[in-house]
């Protein structure tokens, strides 16, 4: 009984100290860098397969993260998919990041399909939106990239039309 009480303690502090270590590598990291990380990032695809953040590169790209059990998430998702379908021909990119479990995604998008990719993020998810400027972890939170890989514009909280009109136009511009 020591043995698994000692080994358990031992497992705990090494996560503590290796999530202390990633807090202090983050403070150390300048915006760039961690606009940088993100690219050589991928994801499990909630439709199976991989989705690799590299193969995304050149192009305008809205990263949302969202999660099942966030009513306001739910509600902009199928605006989301809409601008997806008539951006696209003009080479924007949609990308969801799920901060949820595998099931309720797939379950919620069994239901409710969408024609952009939906990354199974987790809890990797969540850090990846606190690193990219979501301080509090809320839900749902954007990030728009420019074609060179930038961050262009941040939101926490639900979108709103004019949200996605005046990021294409900063991207264009």
């Amino acid at each position: 009984m020591k043995r698994r009480i000692l080994l358990g303690a031992g497992v705990g502090a090494a996560a503590l100290a290796a999530g202390g270590g990633f807090s202090l590598y983050r403070s150390r990291v300048s915006g760039s860098e961690m606009e940088s990380a993100l690219w050589q990032l991928s994801f499990e695809q909630a439709s199976g397969g991989t989705l690799s953040m590299a193969s995304l590169r050149g192009r305008p790209l809205l990263l949302n993260f969202w999660a099942t059990w966030c009513a306001p998430c739910i509600k902009e998702l199928p605006m989301l998919d809409r601008f997806h379908r008539e951006k696209q021909p003009a080479g924007w990119q949609v990308v969801g990041i799920a901060v949820d479990g595998p099931t309720p995604v797939r379950e919620y998008l069994g239901r409710l399909p969408m024609s952009f990719p939906i990354g199974l993020g987790g809890m990797e998810g969540a850090e990846l939106s606190r690193t990219l400027g979501n301080v509090s972890g809320s839900l749902p939170f954007t990030v728009v990239f420019a074609a060179d890989g930038k961050i262009l514009a941040r939101k926490l909280g639900a979108l709103a039309s004019s949200d996605l009109d005046n990021w294409v136009k900063r991207a264009n511009s």
